[in-house]
């Protein structure tokens, strides 16, 4: 293994680590160069930008375990650096979520029954739960995953959207 494979590699160990201890789903890059993640004040050393970008190139490929995915502006790829501006971390992959998810829904007597978006990721109910504070987007990636696999119905696109479990 050559010296920038092993660093990419623990770069992408670290972040997974430090996203999973401060219940991070989406990193910025606009933040990321200030955080404690990437900036140590008292050794004053940081990771620049394009350092923290190639990382996350790094995660997003096969070779990173695809532990990482550019969010999606919504605008035209072009070719370099447009549309890196956030990227999921994936801690946990949407289909590892889609798991929790379901197990939750079956040890809380939920199966048959059909929840909205809001009360899955906001509610009293899952406020002790890995995935609260998880974006909107993310969380309907997970919620596609037990969908393809059966386990679920989505009814609607709003936050008010019904999910039922089977």
């Amino acid at each position: 293994m050559t010296t920038l494979a092993r660093q990419l590699a623990l770069w992408s160990t670290l972040i997974q680590s430090y996203c999973a201890h401060n219940h991070v789903f989406r990193l910025s890059l606009s933040t990321a160069a200030s955080s404690p993640l990437f900036n140590n004040a008292a050794i004053n050393r940081k990771l620049d930008i394009i350092s923290i970008r190639r990382v996350l190139d790094y995660m997003i490929s096969a070779e990173g375990d695809r532990r990482a995915e550019w969010v999606p502006t919504g605008k035209k790829r072009d070719v370099g650096n447009e549309g890196k501006s956030s990227a999921w971390i994936y801690w946990k992959r949407p289909e590892e979520w889609a798991d929790v998810i379901h197990e939750w829904v079956d040890s809380t007597g939920q199966k048959g029954s059909v929840l909205t978006i809001y009360e899955l990721r906001e509610s009293d109910a899952v406020q002790s739960q890995d995935w609260v504070g998880m974006d909107e987007e993310m969380f309907r990636k997970c919620l596609d995953a037990l969908v393809r696999r059966g386990k679920a119905q989505v009814f609607g696109t709003d936050d008010g959207a019904g999910v039922k479990f089977f």
